[in-house]
């Protein structure tokens, strides 16, 4: 199942409220494709809604994701599912100023060691795999599960 998700669809994986989602379109941070008024997701925009998910959970400001976001842009020149797809691990990493993404836990553990402040770390890669679980899931289940209260709903 690779899309288009509706956003009722984007809500059920992430967890995230309808209004969050229009004001980050409207923010121009996730931008769905349209089908007259309705938003349509692909699986490159629900991997993105997924791990901004997380940083805000982390207690990322939004203006931070949008750095965040743009920083990943630079580094790969290509959207965010289709960079942690390969079997690489890709773990974000930041001080609240300088960010580091790395794929190696020895440069995780120099970068962790040779800190001066408090480090958070978040694993990208987890975060594309948990949202791409959950669409199998549906997709073999016929299910439909809701991140923020885990609950499962059949589909009638």
């Amino acid at each position: 199942m690779q899309g288009p998700f509706t956003t009722r669809e984007v809500i059920q994986f992430t967890g995230i409220t309808p209004r969050q989602l229009q004001w980050w379109d409207e923010r121009r941070i996730v931008v769905p494709a349209r089908q007259g008024h309705r938003r349509l997701y692909s699986m490159e925009d629900l991997a993105e809604v997924a791990v901004i998910c997380e940083l805000r959970r982390r207690g990322f400001s939004l203006q931070r994701v949008r750095k965040v976001m743009r920083f990943l842009q630079r580094e790969f020149n290509k959207r965010l599912a289709e960079t942690v797809s390969g079997a690489s691990e890709y773990h974000l990493l930041t001080d609240g100023k300088t960010l580091y993404l790395e794929t190696s836990a020895r440069q995780i553990v120099d970068i962790l060691k040779n800190a001066r402040q408090p480090m958070l770390s978040v694993c990208l890669t987890d975060a594309v795999r948990q949202v791409r679980a959950e669409i199998r899931s549906k997709k073999n289940n016929g299910c439909i599960t809701n991140r923020s209260s885990r609950k499962t709903k059949t589909a009638s």
